[in-house]
Protein backbone atom coordinates (compact mmCIF):
# COMPACT_ATOMS: atom_id res chain seq x y z
CA UNK A 1 0.00 0.00 0.00
CA UNK A 2 1.46 3.31 -0.87
CA UNK A 3 1.65 6.06 1.18
CA UNK A 4 -1.48 7.91 -0.44
CA UNK A 5 -3.31 4.98 0.12
CA UNK A 6 -2.10 5.00 3.82
CA UNK A 7 -3.26 8.88 4.02
CA UNK A 8 -6.39 8.21 2.51
CA UNK A 9 -7.52 5.47 4.52
CA UNK A 10 -6.90 7.36 7.85
CA UNK A 11 -9.82 9.49 6.97
CA UNK A 12 -12.37 7.13 7.24
CA UNK A 13 -12.43 3.31 7.69
CA UNK A 14 -14.75 3.28 4.78
CA UNK A 15 -12.66 5.49 2.81
CA UNK A 16 -9.97 5.13 0.94
CA UNK A 17 -8.88 6.44 -2.72
CA UNK A 18 -6.86 4.88 -5.35
CA UNK A 19 -3.48 6.80 -5.62
CA UNK A 20 -3.35 5.94 -9.15
CA UNK A 21 -5.93 8.67 -9.41
CA UNK A 22 -3.71 10.95 -8.36
CA UNK A 23 -2.26 11.90 -12.01
CA UNK A 24 -0.68 15.20 -13.54
CA UNK A 25 -3.72 17.43 -14.66
CA UNK A 26 -6.43 15.68 -12.41
CA UNK A 27 -7.94 17.47 -9.54
CA UNK A 28 -6.20 15.30 -6.86
CA UNK A 29 -2.61 16.35 -8.40
CA UNK A 30 -3.94 19.72 -8.17
CA UNK A 31 -5.26 19.54 -4.64
CA UNK A 32 -2.04 17.98 -3.56
CA UNK A 33 0.56 19.84 -5.80
CA UNK A 34 -1.35 23.08 -5.43
CA UNK A 35 -2.05 23.50 -9.62
CA UNK A 36 -1.00 21.96 -12.92
CA UNK A 37 2.47 22.63 -14.90
CA UNK A 38 0.15 24.85 -17.24
CA UNK A 39 1.54 27.69 -15.57
CA UNK A 40 4.55 26.31 -13.95
CA UNK A 41 6.01 29.70 -14.60
CA UNK A 42 3.06 32.03 -13.52
CA UNK A 43 2.75 31.65 -9.55
CA UNK A 44 -0.60 31.25 -8.43
CA UNK A 45 -1.94 34.35 -6.03
CA UNK A 46 -2.72 33.64 -2.63
CA UNK A 47 -5.59 35.36 -0.33
CA UNK A 48 -3.27 37.95 1.01
CA UNK A 49 -1.55 38.81 -2.43
CA UNK A 50 -5.22 39.08 -3.71
CA UNK A 51 -6.71 41.78 -0.88
CA UNK A 52 -3.21 43.73 -2.17
CA UNK A 53 -5.22 44.49 -5.76
CA UNK A 54 -7.59 46.87 -5.01
CA UNK A 55 -9.70 46.00 -7.81
CA UNK A 56 -9.82 42.19 -6.82
CA UNK A 57 -11.11 43.70 -2.75
CA UNK A 58 -13.59 45.88 -4.72
CA UNK A 59 -14.72 43.32 -6.61
CA UNK A 60 -15.32 40.87 -3.83
CA UNK A 61 -16.38 43.47 -1.17
CA UNK A 62 -18.79 44.59 -4.16
CA UNK A 63 -20.56 41.14 -4.28
CA UNK A 64 -20.01 39.95 -1.14
CA UNK A 65 -21.23 43.14 0.29
CA UNK A 66 -24.22 43.28 -2.14
CA UNK A 67 -25.38 39.39 -1.09
CA UNK A 68 -24.86 40.23 2.67
CA UNK A 69 -27.50 42.98 2.13
CA UNK A 70 -29.75 41.02 0.73
CA UNK A 71 -32.60 39.90 2.82
CA UNK A 72 -33.09 36.04 2.77
CA UNK A 73 -36.39 35.36 2.99
CA UNK A 74 -38.43 31.83 3.62
CA UNK A 75 -41.37 30.28 1.63
CA UNK A 76 -43.60 27.78 1.89
CA UNK A 77 -44.39 26.23 -1.48
CA UNK A 78 -48.53 25.69 -2.03
CA UNK A 79 -50.28 22.70 -4.24
CA UNK A 80 -51.39 25.75 -6.72
CA UNK A 81 -47.38 26.72 -6.73
CA UNK A 82 -48.00 29.62 -5.24
CA UNK A 83 -45.29 30.67 -2.05
CA UNK A 84 -45.92 32.16 1.35
CA UNK A 85 -43.69 33.76 3.36
CA UNK A 86 -42.90 32.37 6.40
CA UNK A 87 -42.61 35.42 9.34
CA UNK A 88 -41.81 33.15 12.20
CA UNK A 89 -39.80 30.92 10.72
CA UNK A 90 -36.73 29.89 13.26
CA UNK A 91 -34.46 29.89 10.65
CA UNK A 92 -35.13 33.27 9.57
CA UNK A 93 -33.04 35.01 12.42
CA UNK A 94 -29.84 32.41 11.68
CA UNK A 95 -30.19 33.66 8.07
CA UNK A 96 -30.54 37.50 8.81
CA UNK A 97 -28.84 38.04 11.73
CA UNK A 98 -26.75 35.22 13.47
CA UNK A 99 -25.18 32.25 11.79
CA UNK A 100 -23.57 31.01 15.51
CA UNK A 101 -22.24 32.45 18.28
CA UNK A 102 -18.84 34.12 16.66
CA UNK A 103 -20.78 35.02 13.79
CA UNK A 104 -23.35 37.54 12.51
CA UNK A 105 -24.97 37.04 9.27
CA UNK A 106 -23.40 39.86 7.41
CA UNK A 107 -20.22 38.70 8.15
CA UNK A 108 -20.32 35.14 7.61
CA UNK A 109 -21.94 36.10 4.28
CA UNK A 110 -19.11 38.00 3.21
CA UNK A 111 -16.62 35.59 4.41
CA UNK A 112 -18.30 32.45 2.47
CA UNK A 113 -18.73 34.49 -0.92
CA UNK A 114 -15.41 35.56 -0.75
CA UNK A 115 -14.42 31.71 -0.33
CA UNK A 116 -16.01 31.05 -3.37
CA UNK A 117 -14.59 33.68 -5.14
CA UNK A 118 -10.83 33.13 -4.13
CA UNK A 119 -10.98 29.70 -3.40
CA UNK A 120 -13.35 27.92 -5.58
CA UNK A 121 -15.61 26.55 -2.92
CA UNK A 122 -17.48 28.01 0.22
CA UNK A 123 -17.77 26.08 3.38
CA UNK A 124 -19.80 26.27 6.30
CA UNK A 125 -20.59 23.56 8.93
CA UNK A 126 -24.62 23.27 9.70
CA UNK A 127 -24.88 22.61 13.37
CA UNK A 128 -28.56 20.50 14.55
CA UNK A 129 -30.16 20.38 17.85
CA UNK A 130 -31.22 17.54 19.19
CA UNK A 131 -33.92 16.41 16.64
CA UNK A 132 -31.62 16.71 13.83
CA UNK A 133 -33.12 20.79 12.97
CA UNK A 134 -30.49 23.14 11.86
CA UNK A 135 -29.87 25.60 14.06
CA UNK A 136 -26.99 27.70 12.99
CA UNK A 137 -24.42 27.73 10.35
CA UNK A 138 -20.40 27.60 11.05
CA UNK A 139 -18.10 28.74 8.03
CA UNK A 140 -15.28 27.14 7.33
CA UNK A 141 -12.12 28.35 5.71
CA UNK A 142 -11.50 26.40 2.56
CA UNK A 143 -7.95 25.12 3.29
CA UNK A 144 -9.02 23.74 6.19
CA UNK A 145 -11.15 21.66 3.94
CA UNK A 146 -10.61 18.17 2.16
CA UNK A 147 -13.37 17.19 -0.34
CA UNK A 148 -13.63 13.36 -0.41
CA UNK A 149 -16.32 10.81 -1.20
CA UNK A 150 -17.78 7.77 0.05
CA UNK A 151 -17.09 4.39 -1.24
CA UNK A 152 -19.75 4.33 -3.83
CA UNK A 153 -18.67 8.05 -5.12
CA UNK A 154 -22.81 8.76 -4.34
CA UNK A 155 -22.06 11.32 -1.48
CA UNK A 156 -19.33 13.65 -0.02
CA UNK A 157 -16.99 13.35 2.90
CA UNK A 158 -15.51 16.06 4.29
CA UNK A 159 -12.06 16.13 6.54
CA UNK A 160 -11.67 19.77 8.63
CA UNK A 161 -8.75 20.38 10.00
CA UNK A 162 -8.83 22.14 13.21
CA UNK A 163 -9.26 25.71 13.62
CA UNK A 164 -6.32 27.40 14.06
CA UNK A 165 -8.04 30.49 15.50
CA UNK A 166 -8.98 29.10 18.66
CA UNK A 167 -6.44 30.34 21.02
CA UNK A 168 -6.75 27.80 24.19
CA UNK A 169 -8.50 24.30 21.98
CA UNK A 170 -10.61 22.12 23.75
CA UNK A 171 -9.08 17.89 23.14
CA UNK A 172 -11.65 17.85 20.84
CA UNK A 173 -10.92 20.90 18.78
CA UNK A 174 -7.65 19.71 18.35
CA UNK A 175 -8.62 16.41 16.33
CA UNK A 176 -9.35 16.36 12.48
CA UNK A 177 -12.95 15.72 11.85
CA UNK A 178 -15.29 14.29 9.32
CA UNK A 179 -18.36 15.78 8.41
CA UNK A 180 -20.80 14.27 6.68
CA UNK A 181 -22.25 15.51 3.27
CA UNK A 182 -25.63 16.64 4.95
CA UNK A 183 -24.17 18.98 7.54
CA UNK A 184 -22.29 20.95 5.53
CA UNK A 185 -22.77 23.92 3.13
CA UNK A 186 -20.82 23.70 0.68
CA UNK A 187 -21.21 26.14 -2.34
CA UNK A 188 -18.95 25.21 -5.41
CA UNK A 189 -17.76 27.90 -8.00
CA UNK A 190 -17.51 28.23 -11.50
CA UNK A 191 -16.44 24.22 -12.93
CA UNK A 192 -17.36 22.41 -10.12
CA UNK A 193 -16.20 19.09 -10.85
CA UNK A 194 -17.93 16.50 -8.12
CA UNK A 195 -15.22 17.66 -5.58
CA UNK A 196 -14.57 21.52 -5.85
CA UNK A 197 -14.37 24.28 -8.10
CA UNK A 198 -12.23 26.56 -9.98
CA UNK A 199 -9.97 29.82 -8.12
CA UNK A 200 -9.66 32.56 -10.31
CA UNK A 201 -6.66 33.37 -8.46
CA UNK A 202 -5.45 30.04 -9.20
CA UNK A 203 -6.83 29.94 -13.05
CA UNK A 204 -8.80 32.90 -14.27
CA UNK A 205 -6.94 35.55 -12.45
CA UNK A 206 -3.02 33.76 -12.14
CA UNK A 207 -1.43 36.32 -15.37
CA UNK A 208 -4.02 39.19 -14.98
CA UNK A 209 -3.45 39.29 -11.40
CA UNK A 210 -0.05 38.75 -11.22
CA UNK A 211 0.43 41.40 -13.74
CA UNK A 212 -1.49 44.06 -11.93
CA UNK A 213 0.53 42.84 -8.67
CA UNK A 214 3.95 43.72 -10.69
CA UNK A 215 2.43 46.62 -11.59
CA UNK A 216 1.45 47.85 -8.67
CA UNK A 217 4.72 46.70 -6.61
CA UNK A 218 6.25 48.34 -9.38
CA UNK A 219 4.71 52.25 -9.45
CA UNK A 220 5.10 51.95 -5.78
CA UNK A 221 8.94 51.73 -6.17
CA UNK A 222 9.09 54.02 -9.54
CA UNK A 223 7.79 56.63 -7.55
CA UNK A 224 9.62 55.78 -4.25
CA UNK A 225 12.47 56.28 -6.45
CA UNK A 226 11.29 60.15 -7.62
CA UNK A 227 8.87 58.99 -10.01
CA UNK A 228 11.57 58.29 -12.70
CA UNK A 229 14.98 59.14 -13.88
CA UNK A 230 15.25 62.62 -15.55
CA UNK A 231 18.98 61.93 -16.08
CA UNK A 232 22.20 60.43 -16.39
CA UNK A 233 25.78 61.36 -15.18
CA UNK A 234 28.15 61.28 -18.57
CA UNK A 235 32.34 61.41 -17.68
CA UNK A 236 34.67 61.43 -20.71
CA UNK A 237 37.16 59.03 -18.68
CA UNK A 238 36.54 55.89 -16.47
CA UNK A 239 36.07 56.39 -12.67
CA UNK A 240 37.64 55.10 -10.59
CA UNK A 241 36.89 52.60 -7.90
CA UNK A 242 36.62 55.14 -5.36
CA UNK A 243 35.51 57.93 -7.33
CA UNK A 244 32.50 55.42 -8.60
CA UNK A 245 31.69 54.35 -5.07
CA UNK A 246 31.38 58.01 -3.74
CA UNK A 247 29.14 59.32 -6.69
CA UNK A 248 26.92 56.30 -6.26
CA UNK A 249 27.21 56.70 -1.92
CA UNK A 250 26.05 60.70 -2.95
CA UNK A 251 23.16 59.56 -5.39
CA UNK A 252 21.68 56.88 -3.30
CA UNK A 253 21.50 59.48 -0.63
CA UNK A 254 19.50 62.01 -2.92
CA UNK A 255 16.56 59.45 -3.65
CA UNK A 256 12.92 59.14 -2.38
CA UNK A 257 10.63 61.97 -2.42
CA UNK A 258 12.01 63.02 0.97
CA UNK A 259 15.23 64.67 -1.29
CA UNK A 260 13.51 65.55 -4.25
CA UNK A 261 15.14 69.30 -5.33
CA UNK A 262 18.53 68.31 -3.88
CA UNK A 263 21.35 69.36 -4.98
CA UNK A 264 24.47 67.50 -6.75
CA UNK A 265 28.07 68.66 -7.09
CA UNK A 266 29.96 67.34 -10.04
CA UNK A 267 33.65 66.88 -10.12
CA UNK A 268 36.12 65.26 -12.73
CA UNK A 269 34.29 66.17 -15.84
CA UNK A 270 30.89 64.78 -14.84
CA UNK A 271 28.37 65.77 -17.18
CA UNK A 272 24.68 65.71 -16.69
CA UNK A 273 22.19 64.42 -19.83
CA UNK A 274 18.62 65.20 -19.19
CA UNK A 275 16.36 62.14 -20.33
CA UNK A 276 12.73 62.40 -21.45
CA UNK A 277 10.56 59.52 -20.00
CA UNK A 278 7.10 60.07 -19.36
CA UNK A 279 5.32 57.76 -17.09
CA UNK A 280 3.34 57.10 -20.05
CA UNK A 281 5.75 56.18 -22.12
CA UNK A 282 6.40 52.75 -20.14
CA UNK A 283 2.88 52.34 -20.42
CA UNK A 284 2.03 52.08 -16.83
CA UNK A 285 -1.28 53.85 -16.79
CA UNK A 286 -2.26 51.68 -19.84
CA UNK A 287 -1.14 47.95 -17.79
CA UNK A 288 -2.85 49.21 -14.65
CA UNK A 289 -6.53 49.86 -16.63
CA UNK A 290 -5.88 46.68 -18.67
CA UNK A 291 -5.23 44.72 -14.96
CA UNK A 292 -9.05 46.65 -14.16
CA UNK A 293 -11.13 45.68 -17.04
CA UNK A 294 -9.50 41.98 -16.97
CA UNK A 295 -10.47 41.02 -13.01
CA UNK A 296 -13.69 42.99 -13.65
CA UNK A 297 -14.20 40.71 -16.49
CA UNK A 298 -12.95 37.19 -14.11
CA UNK A 299 -15.69 38.26 -11.05
CA UNK A 300 -18.23 39.52 -13.04
CA UNK A 301 -18.39 43.31 -11.72
CA UNK A 302 -18.84 46.15 -14.29
CA UNK A 303 -15.93 48.64 -14.13
CA UNK A 304 -17.64 51.64 -13.55
CA UNK A 305 -18.31 50.11 -9.46
CA UNK A 306 -14.83 49.78 -9.29
CA UNK A 307 -14.30 53.35 -9.99
CA UNK A 308 -12.46 52.76 -13.32
CA UNK A 309 -11.87 55.91 -14.74
CA UNK A 310 -13.06 54.90 -18.43
CA UNK A 311 -16.14 53.18 -17.23
CA UNK A 312 -19.29 55.37 -16.47
CA UNK A 313 -23.01 54.41 -15.91
CA UNK A 314 -23.99 58.29 -16.28
CA UNK A 315 -27.76 58.36 -18.03
CA UNK A 316 -28.48 55.09 -16.72
CA UNK A 317 -31.46 54.27 -14.14
CA UNK A 318 -30.15 53.10 -10.78
CA UNK A 319 -33.23 50.70 -11.41
CA UNK A 320 -31.09 49.42 -14.64
CA UNK A 321 -28.05 49.61 -13.14
CA UNK A 322 -29.16 47.09 -10.13
CA UNK A 323 -30.62 44.89 -12.30
CA UNK A 324 -28.15 44.39 -14.94
CA UNK A 325 -25.83 43.91 -11.70
CA UNK A 326 -27.77 41.18 -10.03
CA UNK A 327 -28.76 39.49 -13.49
CA UNK A 328 -25.09 38.85 -14.72
CA UNK A 329 -22.69 39.35 -11.72
CA UNK A 330 -24.92 38.19 -8.44
CA UNK A 331 -27.26 35.59 -10.12
CA UNK A 332 -24.68 32.74 -10.17
CA UNK A 333 -23.70 32.96 -6.71
CA UNK A 334 -27.23 33.30 -5.24
CA UNK A 335 -28.69 30.72 -7.20
CA UNK A 336 -25.77 28.27 -6.00
CA UNK A 337 -26.75 29.61 -1.99
CA UNK A 338 -30.39 28.87 -2.75
CA UNK A 339 -29.68 25.24 -4.11
CA UNK A 340 -27.15 24.21 -1.65
CA UNK A 341 -29.37 25.78 1.42
CA UNK A 342 -32.60 24.32 0.20
CA UNK A 343 -31.30 20.50 -0.16
CA UNK A 344 -29.36 20.39 2.77
CA UNK A 345 -32.10 22.21 4.99
CA UNK A 346 -35.44 21.86 3.58
CA UNK A 347 -34.87 18.20 1.49
CA UNK A 348 -37.97 17.00 -0.42
CA UNK A 349 -39.78 19.83 1.61
CA UNK A 350 -42.55 22.23 0.88
CA UNK A 351 -40.34 24.74 2.19
CA UNK A 352 -37.43 26.96 0.00
CA UNK A 353 -35.05 29.98 1.03
CA UNK A 354 -34.18 32.73 -1.31
CA UNK A 355 -32.81 36.27 -1.37
CA UNK A 356 -34.47 39.46 -2.19
CA UNK A 357 -33.11 41.14 -4.61
CA UNK A 358 -35.46 44.17 -4.62
CA UNK A 359 -33.62 46.52 -2.32
CA UNK A 360 -30.92 46.46 -5.59
CA UNK A 361 -33.60 46.46 -8.23
CA UNK A 362 -35.35 49.59 -6.92
CA UNK A 363 -34.94 52.89 -8.58
CA UNK A 364 -35.30 55.98 -7.00
CA UNK A 365 -38.24 56.95 -4.92
CA UNK A 366 -40.45 58.59 -6.91
CA UNK A 367 -39.80 55.87 -9.27
CA UNK A 368 -40.91 53.33 -6.74
CA UNK A 369 -43.54 55.68 -5.71
CA UNK A 370 -44.86 55.76 -9.09
CA UNK A 371 -44.70 51.57 -10.11
CA UNK A 372 -46.50 51.13 -6.63
CA UNK A 373 -49.40 53.47 -7.67
CA UNK A 374 -49.73 51.59 -11.26
CA UNK A 375 -49.31 48.37 -8.78
CA UNK A 376 -52.66 49.14 -6.81
CA UNK A 377 -54.44 50.21 -9.64
CA UNK A 378 -55.12 54.11 -10.80
CA UNK A 379 -57.86 55.73 -12.95
CA UNK A 380 -59.68 52.35 -13.38
CA UNK A 381 -57.26 49.85 -14.10
CA UNK A 382 -57.09 46.20 -12.52
CA UNK A 383 -54.80 46.12 -9.68
CA UNK A 384 -51.82 44.02 -9.38
CA UNK A 385 -50.91 44.20 -5.89
CA UNK A 386 -53.20 45.40 -2.56
CA UNK A 387 -51.65 48.40 -0.54
CA UNK A 388 -50.61 46.74 1.80
CA UNK A 389 -48.21 44.90 -0.04
CA UNK A 390 -47.88 48.45 -2.04
CA UNK A 391 -46.48 49.72 2.10
CA UNK A 392 -44.71 46.57 2.70
CA UNK A 393 -42.33 47.04 -0.23
CA UNK A 394 -42.09 50.15 0.81
CA UNK A 395 -40.77 48.75 4.30
CA UNK A 396 -43.96 51.01 5.68
CA UNK A 397 -46.63 49.42 8.25
CA UNK A 398 -49.25 47.16 6.03
CA UNK A 399 -52.43 49.31 7.52
CA UNK A 400 -52.35 53.26 7.11
CA UNK A 401 -52.43 54.88 10.10
CA UNK A 402 -55.62 56.42 11.69
CA UNK A 403 -58.03 53.39 10.36
CA UNK A 404 -57.73 54.52 7.03
CA UNK A 405 -59.44 52.34 4.36
CA UNK A 406 -56.97 50.28 2.10
CA UNK A 407 -57.44 50.90 -1.56
CA UNK A 408 -59.83 48.83 -3.57
CA UNK A 409 -62.09 48.19 -0.46
CA UNK A 410 -65.27 47.69 -0.68
CA UNK A 411 -67.13 50.74 0.13
CA UNK A 412 -69.33 50.83 3.39
CA UNK A 413 -72.82 51.07 3.25
CA UNK A 414 -73.80 54.04 5.90
CA UNK A 415 -75.94 53.05 8.88
CA UNK A 416 -79.26 53.82 8.68
CA UNK A 417 -79.70 53.60 12.41
CA UNK A 418 -77.54 57.44 12.04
Amino acid sequence: MSILDRLFRRVSNQVSVDSSLIKRGSALYSAFTGGTTTYSNVPALNEGDAYTIPTVAACVQIIGGSIAGLPAHIYKRQADGDLIRQYNHPLWWVLNEEFSGRWTAAAAWQYMVASKLLYGDAFAEIKRDAKGVASGFVPIHPLRVQVLTDPDGERLIYKVQPDQTIVSPSDAAREIRIINGADMLHVPGFAFNGLRGLSALQFALRTSGNLALNAQTFQSQFFKNSARPEYVLQSDGALTDDQFNRLKEMMDGMRGPDNAGSQMILEGGLKIQPLTMPLEDVQLLETRKFGVEEICRVFGVPPFMVGHPQASAWGTGLAVIGSTFVRYALRDHLTAFHNEMNRKLFPRSAFCIEFDTLELERGDMGAMIEAMRAGVGRAGEQPLISLSEARQILRLPKEIPGGAPPVNAPPVAPDPTK
